[in-house]
């Protein structure tokens, strides 16, 4: 691990919170401790969307800062060693380094996310009747249900895991192959790929990449806790952004 890197060092501090504490996260708990490093996990106030960013974050095509605006209609873009943490409604992201998302909505409410290139961690609110969310990656369409889900779009190939709740992937290059996935704790990750692999485009993955610390920090910013426990003594490899 690269103590050097302040985010490195935080994810680091939320793995050994979990590992003593044996509870969920909530800023309560974790504000004597994480004002340490200089910021506290809370939900954001209103009007505020960014809760951290690292290197060059660009939003709309402007230069982000922690006072920057993030809309329903927004493009978030990332360059190297770059990140950016922030919430629009009720949906919160960690938009990863060398990536661009575009948002699609209206009303607060995102109604489709397109993932051009790179990696997000999101958390999902429930939609009223009647209002859908998909993301949109490079070769599939993973319909919403009120979750959390970690994708990554490349060129050729996408994963998703759906870290817990419902979607559907359909793939791009066959409308006809899709999977209905619904997940209790990061239980069924997919690669999507446009060229089959043994007949399949939607195939079994690992979990990788992305950690439960990270998705407690995000449903902090919109004032929820994920629905898996921290006493299942969950562990995942330290990653950079």
């Amino acid at each position: 691990m690269d103590r050097d890197d302040p985010l490195e060092a935080r994810r680091h501090f939320l793995r050994m919170l979990m590992a003593t504490s044996g509870v969920a996260m909530t800023g309560s708990l974790l504000a004597p401790l994480v004002h340490a490093f200089g910021k506290v996990p809370r939900q954001l106030p209103v009007g505020q969307s960014v809760y951290d960013l690292r290197g060059k974050v660009l939003v709309d095509g402007k230069p982000a800062s922690e006072g920057t605006r993030i809309r329903t209609d927004s493009l978030i873009e990332t360059t190297s060693n770059s990140y950016v943490i922030f919430a629009v409604g009720q949906d919160a992201h960690i938009l990863r380094e060398n990536s661009r998302m575009q948002l699609a909505g209206k009303d607060d409410l995102a109604d489709a996310m397109r993932l051009f290139t790179g990696k997000v961690l999101s958390v999902f609110g429930q939609r009223t009747a009647g209002r859908k969310l998909a993301i949109h990656t490079t070769t599939a369409t993973i319909g919403i249900r009120g979750t959390g889900v970690y994708s990554e779009s490349h060129e050729d190939s996408s994963y998703v895991c759906t870290c817990y709740g419902l979607t559907q992937i359909v793939s791009k290059a066959d409308p006809k192959a899709t999977e209905d996935v619904l997940s209790r704790h990061h239980d069924a990750p997919r690669y999507i790929v446009n060229n089959p692999e043994g007949g399949k485009l939607i195939l079994p993955a690992p979990m990788k990449n992305h950690t439960d610390e990270e998705l407690m920090l995000v449903e902090t910013l919109v004032g929820r806790t994920p629905p898996f426990s921290s006493a299942q003594g969950y562990s995942a490899p330290r990653r950079g952004y």
